[in-house]
């Protein structure tokens, strides 16, 4: 750790900056797919474009933890940026599949080379365990916020700005509106961003290889973090996925599946504001071994929920448990990695959590068609209370 002290100011910029080029991949991920299926591709097509943002992030995030630890916050952001607004514009100009799809590919790989440094940067400013806790709690506030801010701002925009140049909701000239948002909400990243000043760097070990993500996953600690993580941001997909079927299948409307959905959202940032108040009690291990104890039993009763309500109240408590959990795993994984490696381990855990998102969703269909969306959830928590013995390990 440095020495530094951890400011509010300097670290609500920072989630500032996180908001800006994370809300502007959110409101990519609505736009893009909607207009493509007016254009009339077909939802396999969808899935695809949908999964390159996260497939660049799996190439990209040891490259970007590599040059993290290299160089520090501003040179990556910088990068982030340029890369965000190029991608960004392409769809602007000329709207189709193939726009889409590189716009799709270069917002996915800056948001997460910008999600590496600015988490190496934050838990390099902490002094202890405390501030990094407190830090990582409101850091994890910008995406849950940027997944809010970027869709409504661009379906505000593709409903109402056609109709405000003559046009229909809905129109050329709405999307158009959305994309021009979405090129320009990156520069206000670099607005946040601009004055902040990078740490020294950190001198690496004598007899230190190229070879630093082997030394990575030398930690027997580490190994456990990154499979109690992926059993915890799979319970994150099987929730996506399965509380749509559940709803469709129980005749529920597309605003109450909303909101359902919206719910959980609502309590993982509400938790993530409470945690810093409680920091200085919380242990890490405690926190994420009751996460993922509370998880199972929430799967095991998820499916036996028939009303809209009860439903509802399984999202809240899903939320809370869910929401505490990355400031946790953030907080662990710097205490457990050395200084010189913090960037290429945040890069490899951000690997994971894509190559996740884009295979589970798959397993879950094939899953879900061959024995029941219920048994997806029976299974996953199962295998997350399985796990907890292995976060009740993770204790110093």
């Amino acid at each position: 750790m440095t020495a530094r002290t951890l400011q509010t100011s300097e670290l609500v910029r920072l989630v500032g900056a996180h908001v800006c080029l994370h809300a502007s991949m959110a409101g990519l991920r609505l736009a893009a797919p909607l207009l493509a299926l007016r254009q009339g591709s077909s939802a396999l097509e969808v899935g695809v474009l949908l999964a390159l943002f996260s497939l660049t992030q799996i190439f990209l995030s040891i490259p970007a933890g590599r040059y993290a630890d290299r160089h520090g916050l501003r040179k990556p952001m910088g990068w982030s940026v340029v890369v965000a607004c190029a991608g960004a514009l392409l769809p602007a100009v000329l709207p189709n599949m193939g726009t889409f799809s590189v716009a799709a590919l270069c917002l996915g790989g800056a948001t997460g080379v910008s999600s590496i440094a600015l988490q190496r940067h934050v838990g390099r400013m902490a002094r202890d365990s405390t501030e990094l806790k407190k830090a990582f709690s409101l850091l994890s506030i910008g995406p849950a916020l940027s997944n809010f801010l970027g869709p409504v701002a661009a379906g505000l925009l593709i409903d109402y700005a056609g109709v405000a140049m003559g046009g229909t909701a809905g129109d050329a000239n709405g999307f158009r509106a959305a994309f021009v948002m979405i090129t320009i909400l990156p520069l206000f990243t670099w607005v946040w961003i601009r004055h902040a000043i990078d740490l020294p760097a950190t001198a690496k070990p004598s007899g230190s290889t190229r070879q630093q993500v082997v030394e990575v996953l030398r930690s027997v600690a580490m190994r456990r973090l990154l499979l109690v993580n992926w059993l915890l941001s799979s319970c994150w997909d099987v929730h996506t996925f399965v509380v749509p079927v559940l709803g469709h299948e129980r005749d529920f409307s597309a605003s109450v599946i909303g909101t359902i959905l919206g719910s959980f959202a609502v309590a993982a940032v509400g938790v993530r504001l409470l945690l810093p108040l409680m920091a200085e009690r919380l242990k890490e291990w405690v926190v994420i071994t009751s996460a993922m104890v509370t998880t199972a039993l929430i799967f095991t009763l998820y499916p036996l929920m028939h009303s809209a309500w009860a439903m509802g109240f399984c999202s809240v408590l899903l939320g809370l448990a869910l929401g505490t959990v990355q400031p946790m795993m953030m907080s662990t994984l710097h205490q457990i990695t050395p200084d010189h490696l913090h960037g290429q381990a945040i890069a490899v855990r951000l690997m994971a959590i894509n190559l996740s998102s884009v295979c589970m969703p798959m397993l879950f269909g094939a899953a879900g068609a061959l024995v029941g969306v219920s048994a997806v959830f029976w299974t996953t928590g199962a295998m997350v209370g399985a796990g907890a013995r292995l976060a009740w390990r993770l204790r110093p």
